[in-house]
């Protein structure tokens, strides 16, 4: 391998990529299994597209199964830049194998800075980190920085534990503010006043915002019009198949309904633990219909790993990303394609609940969804100049998704993946016409479970781009407001809120009660119950009709909103920032059950022959094992 030429200096950081094959249609390999005689050939035409990518940055050399990149420089932001650049290089190249066949490549990158170790630990070790980012696909330089040592296991929940954090919350929201109230008030400084006009504030400013991206969300949203002959494309499903097995088959019949004049492909791209049943059902179903590839990804442990994995199967030009639950509208890749024609990036429309009548739980969730997706994503993209991809029911052209990919280290991978190709200059949009229909939980603990898994993704997300709202980040100023309401204050008002019992203890406290005519009292009830009720307006005008149409629903919510849920959600917020600063990072499997109503039962399709997942039809197998 030709070395680029460039200036010798010492050697800073080494970095390691590490290719796998994905042949369309056909089983994988992993790298080093010396059965593939593709492997070096794939790894040299890999490391010709990285001697391009770097260039003069660095020195380039290859073996069999890796390519190693000599830096002169340590710098993480700048090691980052060069090898990610290289590794979506090689992922975006449509290379041929041996045999002639079209082949994509799976990339691993990790780096090992040389401050404390020699160049052959350094080497080993980033060989390491290349593979743990090759198994989640998300062309992530992994680092191994200088005092690294083995990464113990996040901490998991426990039910004591979570207690704890819900009591350290209110300790710290309400018990230390009315503490410090009554302290400064006994040394003659009465701090209650400054409190309460911030806590006022900070609730008008939030129900003012509320307002404003609900009026502006009031327009209908209509898809530019007269679009294209629309594009092959594909809808990935990504599943956890223990957990769908129920309501797996109702959902293809759902997609293989879809209307669509260009051509479609299906792509179930899954993860299971053991074999099962409904295997063999996909398999039939396969057989029956061409449109459907089925993707068992081996090993994968999150829906980020399967979506990234079936991204070198792809034949569309645009990529609809769906959860195993969601049934879309039967022209969603239609209007979808309107947007992407238009230049949208990514389209996500709304998702809406299809079990409601199943508990009260799932009502409430239905109601919200509308506030969500109905009101406060229109508003925000209105108000603020960009949209948000929500993880299912979003539409990506292929090659940005490709770029992007989403990152399995992520709790919610999809609100990271939105924040970064907004950063990366791609246009998202959302449409609230774009529906498709999913399954709520229905009981307080799964909500609890769903919910404090998507505060700790978001608080994770608000962490590691809060410099965008300020930094030199390529937004305009609008749209860096927009994040700052989005990422950082929305992480700081469920601490404001609070202020509101502390204040009106101390006021109790220091005034020996409280009267139904008290001037405070009246204005922090008026403040607080105003913000329930804003969006809830604007949602019932502009929401899904089905949903519109349960009236006691909308009531029964806003009872609950104004007298537990909003403080409820506050409450999971806290905790889930809690729960982040102590480690306990833990990804939990929203629970799926067919609707009883309308699912499709195992051996409800078509009376087509039976065969075993693996099995070859018309010269391609319906099963693809993504193995690694």
């Amino acid at each position: 391998m030709p070395d680029p030429t460039w200036s010798r200096r010492p050697t800073a950081a080494v970095g390691v990529l590490v290719v796998r094959g994905a042949r369309a249609h056909s089983p994988l390999t992993p790298v080093g299994d010396d059965a593939d005689a593709a492997v070096p050939e794939l790894t040299a035409a890999a490391a010709r597209l990285v001697v391009e990518s770097v260039g003069g940055t660095g020195t380039v050399t290859a073996d069999a199964f890796s390519i190693t990149v000599d830096l002169p420089d340590a710098d993480p932001r700048g090691v980052r830049r060069v090898l990610q650049a290289a590794a979506r290089a090689v992922a975006a190249a449509d290379l041929t194998g041996p045999d002639g066949t079209p082949v994509r490549l799976h990339v691993g990158v990790g780096w090992s800075d040389l401050s404390d170790r020699p160049m052959v630990t350094a080497v080993a070790a980033a060989q390491h980190a290349a593979a743990e980012s090759l198994s989640h696909n998300d062309l992530v330089a992994r680092p191994v920085l200088a005092g690294d040592g083995p990464l113990g296991a996040p901490r998991r929940p426990s039910t004591t534990m979570t207690r704890w954090q819900i009591a350290l919350s209110l300790l710290a929201c309400v018990a230390a503010p009315l503490a410090l109230m009554i302290t400064t008030y006994r040394l003659g400084l009465d701090v209650s006043t400054a409190l309460y006009w911030a806590a006022v504030s900070a609730i008008v400013l939030t129900v003012g915002l509320q307002f404003a991206e609900g009026f502006v969300a009031l327009r209908r949203c209509t898809p530019p019009g007269d679009a294209a002959t629309p594009p092959a494309a594909t809808a990935v499903i990504a599943a956890y198949l223990p957990n769908e097995a129920e309501t797996i088959v109702e959902t293809l019949t759902a997609f293989r309904g879809l209307r669509y004049r260009g051509p479609l492909q299906i792509l179930l791209a899954y993860n299971t633990d053991r074999p099962l049943p409904v295997e063999s059902e996909l398999a039939r179903i396969a057989l029956a219909d061409p449109r459907l590839t089925l993707l068992r990804v081996e090993p994968s442990t999150s829906k980020a790993q399967n979506v990234n994995a079936a991204l070198a199967h792809t034949t569309g030009e645009f990529v609809g990303v769906f959860d195993a639950d969601h049934h879309p509208m039967p022209d969603a890749f239609e209007r979808a394609w309107a947007w992407i024609n238009d230049g949208a990036d990514v389209v996500q429309g709304h998702c809406v609940v299809r079990n409601g009548s199943e508990s009260a739980v799932a009502r409430m969730v239905a109601v919200e969804f509308e506030q969500i997706y109905a009101v406060g994503h229109i508003g925000r993209q209105r108000m603020h100049g960009f949209g948000i991809f929500g993880g299912s029911n979003g539409f990506w052209r292929t090659d940005v998704l490709r770029q992007i990919r989403m990152r399995g280290d992520r709790l919610t991978e999809d609100i990271d993946s939105s924040v970064r190709a907004l950063r990366s200059g791609y246009r998202v949009v959302n449409d609230r016409g774009l529906i498709s229909r999913e399954l709520a939980p229905t009981s307080l603990p799964a909500l609890w479970k769903q919910r404090i898994r998507w505060a700790q993704g978001w608080y994770e997300v608000s962490r590691y781009n809060a410099e965008a709202v300020t930094g030199r980040s390529g937004l305009s100023f609008r749209q860096r407001l927009g994040l700052a309401q989005l990422l950082v204050w929305r992480e700081l008002y469920m601490w404001v809120t609070p202020l509101i019992w502390s204040l009106l203890l101390f006021m109790w406290w220091r005034d020996g009660g409280l009267t139904m005519a008290s001037p405070v009292l009246l204005a922090l009830t008026g403040a607080v119950l105003a913000c329930g009720p804003v969006q809830l307006l604007f949602a019932r005008q502009v929401g899904d009709r089905q949903i519109r149409r349960h009236r006691w629903w909308w009531w029964s919510f806003l009872l609950v909103n104004l007298v537990v849920y909003q403080e409820y959600k506050n409450l999971i917020g806290r905790v889930a920032q809690i729960k982040h600063v102590m480690g306990e990072r833990h990804w939990t499997v929203t629970p799926r059950t067919a609707d009883a109503a309308g699912a499709v039962p195992v051996g409800a399709v078509e009376d087509v022959p039976t065969a075993e997942p693996g099995q070859l039809r018309a010269g391609r197998p319906p099963l693809v094992a993504e193995t690694g």
